[in-house]
């Protein structure tokens, strides 16, 4: 629910606009490429059920898009001045690959988890294959490599602004989860990391 405004409200923003070119473009397509994957096709896939969400929580979240997108959509579509130019210039190439890894990362761990608790409905287990061996939230890592990359393709305060948010939010997640999993699963290997493989 709190993921699907950003897909609405980011359209919204570049149909006012309508005096767009193919950067503003490009950048609405990746916005979407990530927001609709995480407000459609993921919960689908997860079908996660279990005890409502505090209104809190859902309200913040939703408080947070709204401006997030207010933020980034002035940026892209209204004072940023972007030349198609733009689209072969190093930071645009750079973040543009920067983000797709995360993306990368971030799907292919969401999948692993999503089988994993389709495969054992009555228990937590521990999740097993690719960044899961070094880490223990792959899935939070691929999400703030995403969003470095839109900070870097978008050169932007506002992309910057973000990219922290990402971090000052998805980081404390991942330490919980390292410190939940050691504390329920003794056997839980010590060589993994929160969040950075063989670092952190």
């Amino acid at each position: 629910l709190f993921e699907s405004p950003p897909v609405f409200l980011m359209i919204a923003f570049f149909v006012l606009h309508s005096d767009q070119g193919w950067v503003q473009i490009i950048f609405l397509s990746i916005w979407l490429s990530h927001y609709i994957n995480r407000s459609l096709i993921w919960p689908l896939k997860a079908k996660i059920s279990g005890k409502p969400m505090p209104l809190l929580i859902i309200l913040f979240a939703l408080g947070f898009n709204a401006i997030n997108v207010f933020l980034q959509g002035n940026w892209i579509f209204v004072y940023g001045e972007y030349s198609i130019s733009w689209l072969t210039s190093k930071p645009f190439i750079g973040g543009l690959i920067i983000f797709f890894i995360g993306m990368y990362i971030n799907i292919t761990s969401d999948n692993i988890l999503i089988a994993l608790r389709k495969n054992n409905q009555d228990e937590y287990s521990i999740p097993k294959g690719f960044l899961f061996n070094k880490i223990s939230s792959p899935n939070y890592l691929g999400e703030i490599i995403e969003w470095l990359g839109w900070a870097i393709m978008t050169w932007s305060f506002a992309g910057l602004v973000f990219f922290f948010w990402t971090v000052a939010n998805l980081l404390p997640r991942a330490i919980s989860n390292h410190k939940w999993y050691k504390k329920e699963f003794p056997e839980y290997p010590s060589e993994r990391k929160a969040i950075i493989p063989y670092l952190f």
